[in-house]
């Protein structure tokens, strides 16, 4: 189980329904769960970055349910930034960033191919916001977040 202290249940419980597609399976004043067979977990560790979160994600199979997943994002956080074929954490995909209401940056994402280096460069799409400057790994924020470090802190 993973379980993230929040300061507005309400609030949250809105944000996380959005790009989860999902309502929560068991809702408590001051908890929500949410049992979900897909997206399955991607979990990773790194060294070299800020100590902590760095970004959650939600990975997909496809660029179709890639597309419905970034309009979920984009709907819970107001914006998203994407990218096409970043190459980031021995990985080449796109990927769509949002933030979530405590600040955290959350990557929904689409593998396309795995790369034998850490990875650097994407061709990123400033519609979604033009003051963004994308290293590679990954964007800008859309928003202040506390966690800045992603990837290994190579942002």
């Amino acid at each position: 189980m993973n379980r993230l202290h929040v300061r507005d249940i309400a609030q949250s419980v809105r944000f996380y329904s959005t790009p989860f597609g999902a309502e929560p399976a068991r809702r408590e004043a001051g908890y929500a769960k949410w049992m979900l067979d897909e997206p399955r977990v991607n979990f990773a560790i790194s060294t070299g970055g800020a100590e902590g979160l760095g970004h959650l994600g939600i990975q997909v199979e496809d660029d179709a349910v890639l597309a419905a997943a970034t309009f979920r994002a984009k709907s819970a956080a107001g914006s998203v930034v994407e990218e096409t074929n970043a190459n980031c954490c021995y990985a080449v995909g796109d990927k769509a960033w949002a933030i979530d209401p405590q600040g955290v940056r959350w990557e929904t994402f689409h593998t396309t191919a795995d790369l034998t280096v850490y990875g650097v460069g994407s061709d990123e799409t400033p519609a979604h916001n033009a003051a963004a400057a994308s290293s590679g790994c990954c964007p800008a924020p859309v928003a202040p977040v506390k966690a800045e470090a992603c990837c290994g802190g190579n942002c």
